[in-house]
C-alpha cells in the first residue's frame, strides 16, 4: 500500500508539547491506519450494513449501524451490557483489542463506536476521522461484501469513568471546577428547537456546535441543498483552528460533554482529549435525559407545547380521511 504523511499529527503532537498539554492519540489520518493494517490492529466500520457491503476497508468488521444497534431506540441509552456484549461478539469485536473505528468522514458515528468501546473496557481506542472517503480518496483498496467473522464470548463491565448520568450532571451544576460543553446546535442550546419535554440548556454549559470542529462547519447543510458535490468541508480543523475553538475552557479542569443523546458528544469529547483535555466525559442520556426531568434546573427554558402538537396531529387526521375519501370515489 502506498505511504502517506503523517506530518499533520506529527504537528499536533508537538503543538500540544508547546502548549505544555499531554495529548492523547485519539485521531489518526490515512498513513496511520496503513500503519494500524499491517500490524493486524481490529478495525472496525460503524456504517450500515448496506454502506460496508458496497465497500470496506481491508478486513474491518462491522455489527451493523453503531450508534442504531447498541442503543435502546427510546431512551436512546446503552442496551443492557449483556446485550451488547452478544452484539459486539458477533461481530468479533473485542473492546478489549487496539481498534481502528471508522464511518463515513467527519460523522458522529465513529467517535460514538469509540466512546461505546471505552464504555465497556477499551482503552486503546482511535477513530479515523476521514472515513471511507478518505481512504477512497487516496487510492487505497476496499473490499466488497459482508464476510461473516467467527464469533468470540465476551464479558463486559462499563467503566464509569468515561460517563456522567443525570444524577452525576445534577451534582455538578454551579461547581466552577467543572466546565459543561453543549454540542448541540444554538436553537436547541436556546430553546428554540425543543426535542424532550422541555428546551433550553444545562445551567453554565458553554455552546459549542459539534460540526465547529469541522473546515466547514455548513457541509450538512450544503449537502442537502446540493451546493456541493462532497463531504470534504467535514474534515477536522487544523489543530490551532481547534486549539482557539476550545480556547476559552481550561483542558485542567473536568469536561461533560452533552448533546441530544451522547452521540454528538462524542466527536467533541474525542476533539477535546486529542487537544489535551486531562479529564472528559461524556454525558449519556445528554438533554433527552436532563430535559425531561422537570425538576432539573435549566436555563433558556421552554416547554413542548403538546396543544400545538395535537392540533398539527388533529389537521394532519383531517386531511388523511380526506384524501381517503378521494381514493374511495375515484375507485367507484
Amino acid at each position: 500500500m502506498r505511504k502517506l504523511s503523517i506530518r499533520g499529527f506529527g504537528l499536533a503532537a508537538v503543538l500540544c508539547g508547546l502548549a505544555g498539554l499531554a495529548c492523547a492519540q485519539v485521531i489518526v489520518d490515512t498513513g496511520q491506519v496503513q500503519a494500524a493494517l499491517q500490524r493486524s490492529v481490529q478495525v472496525w466500520d460503524v456504517r450500515g450494513d448496506k454502506d460496508f457491503a458496497k465497500g470496506h476497508l481491508p478486513g474491518a468488521l462491522s455489527a451493523g449501524d453503531a450508534a442504531a444497534v447498541l442503543r435502546d431506540a427510546n431512551a436512546e441509552d446503552f442496551l443492557p451490557t449483556a446485550e451488547v456484549a452478544k452484539i459486539l461478539g458477533a461481530a468479533g469485536i473485542d473492546p478489549a483489542k487496539e481498534t481502528v473505528v471508522y464511518g463515513s468522514r467527519g460523522t458522529w458515528n465513529a467517535y460514538f463506536g469509540r466512546y461505546a468501546l471505552r464504555y465497556f473496557g477499551g482503552t486503546k481506542v482511535t477513530v479515523y476521522h476521514e472515513g471511507i472517503e478518505g481512504w477512497q480518496a487516496a487510492g487505497l483498496p476496499v473490499e466488497a461484501g459482508a464476510p461473516k467473522p467467527a464469533p468470540i464470548a465476551l464479558t463486559l463491565a462499563p467503566n464509569a469513568a468515561v460517563a456522567v448520568s443525570t444524577p452525576e450532571v445534577l451534582a455538578r451544576v454551579g461547581n466552577k471546577d467543572v466546565q459543561i460543553v453543549d454540542a448541540r446546535t444554538p436553537k436547541e442550546f436556546a430553546g428554540a428547537d425543543i426535542r424532550a419535554l422541555r428546551g433550553g440548556h444545562i445551567p453554565g454549559a458553554v455552546n459549542i456546535p459539534y460540526e465547529m470542529n469541522w473546515s466547514d462547519p455548513e457541509t450538512l447543510q450544503k449537502l442537502a441543498q446540493k451546493t456541493v458535490g462532497d463531504s470534504r468541508g467535514m474534515s477536522l480543523k487544523a489543530q490551532p483552528e481547534l486549539q482557539a475553538l476550545y480556547a476559552r475552557l481550561d483542558p485542567n479542569k473536568e469536561t461533560v460533554v452533552y448533546c441530544q443523546s451522547g452521540a454528538r458528544a462524542s466527536e467533541t469529547a474525542g476533539v477535546l482529549e486529542q487537544l489535551g483535555f486531562r479529564n472528559v466525559k461524556v454525558y449519556d442520556s445528554s438533554w433527552l435525559g436532563y430535559g425531561n426531568k422537570l425538576d432539573a434546573p435549566a436555563e433558556n427554558e421552554t416547554v413542548f407545547n403538546v396543544g400545538a402538537l395535537n392540533g398539527r396531529i388533529a389537521a394532519m387526521q383531517k386531511r388523511i380521511d380526506t384524501l381517503e375519501k378521494e381514493l374511495a370515489a375515484s375507485k367507484k
